[in-house]
Formats: structure tokens, sequence, C-alpha cells
């Protein structure tokens, strides 16, 4: 069972969730420059955090059924986000508010150090993230991210893997296809 895995079902078990939330696709589950004040943990559904520059769109993570998501910058700092997270798809999140998610960590250091290895797995993939992006060769980011996680590749739209992966869709199926 995975960290995230075994958070979320203690958190059941506890029925510390104090809403369900339902995103239509393309609708907005949090705002650029909003206070991050919940953690959501995805219930079906896909969706992507990204952040806008004058010119496009950046896509940083993408997160889907089973995980936890939030715009962790805010969540963390209190500060506004530089961040927005959008529904791929019509998707159902369970919500915790910032300070229960804080009390329920800290009640239990089961849940403290749960806590804490999902932010160290976090921590990781930024860091397999940035490799990503210094890696100037399409077909090397393409199967960089396949051996990581081929099931996004099954549960994310072609055009969203493309745009985090820094390249045209057409490159991205001809790829594929190779």
């Amino acid at each position: 069972m995975s960290f995230a895995s075994e958070l979320y079902h203690r958190m059941e078990d506890l029925n510390v969730w104090e809403k369900t939330i339902v995103v239509e696709r393309n609708g907005y589950l949090t705002e650029y420059d909003s206070m991050e004040r919940s953690l959501y943990y995805v219930v079906s559904g896909s969706l992507k955090v990204c952040m806008q520059d004058a010119r496009e769109e950046h896509i940083v993570r993408f997160g889907y059924t089973g995980d936890f998501i939030t715009a962790l910058d805010s969540f963390i700092s209190g500060r506004r986000s530089a961040f927005f997270i959008q529904a791929i798809k019509k998707t159902e999140v369970k919500l915790i508010s910032r300070s229960a998610c804080l009390s329920f960590i800290k009640r239990d250091p089961t849940n403290r150090q749960l806590w804490q290895d999902i932010l160290e797995q976090l921590v990781l993939q930024q860091l397999e993230r940035e490799m990503d992006l210094l890696t100037s060769s399409p077909k090397d980011r393409y199967q960089r991210i396949l051996q990581r996680s081929p099931e996004l590749f099954h549960r994310i739209p072609h055009k969203h893997i493309a745009s985090y992966l820094k390249m045209a869709p057409e490159t991205l199926s001809r790829l594929k296809k190779s």
C-alpha cells in the first residue's frame, strides 16, 4: 500500500473529510493567485496543476484517482498561489481544510510519518521533473516519463502529456509510434 493510500484510509476511518466536490471538465478546483486552504483527495477523474506566463500555460504535474492534490506552495506557506488546478475531465474530490488536515497529521506519530513520507516522495518527483525539463531530447523526455509513470498515458489525454513534456502533440504521437 502506498503512503498516500495508507494516509487516505486513516483519514477515511476517522471520517475527517469535510465535503465532496465535483469539478466539471475544464472547471477550476483552485485559481491562480488564490489562497489554498484545503487538501484534496481525487476520488475520480483527473486534474492538472499549472502556472501561466504571458505566452502559455505550463503544466507542472497531474493528479488522478487515488492522489492527494493541492496548490502546495500556498498550502505550505499561507501565501497566494502561483498555480491553478484545473479538471481535465469531470473530477470528484474529497476536501479537508488545511487546519483540520494539520491537526489530523499532528494527532498521531503514524500520521506525521506518512505525511512526511508523502512530502519526501513529492520532492523526489519534482527533482525527476526538473531533470525531465533539462533533458533536451524530446525522445529522452518521453522515455523518462513512460518508464516512471506508464499509467499517465492511460489516464491523461495526450495533448496534456505533450504540453507537460514541452513538445508538440504531433511529436509525442511520432515518438509513441516509434
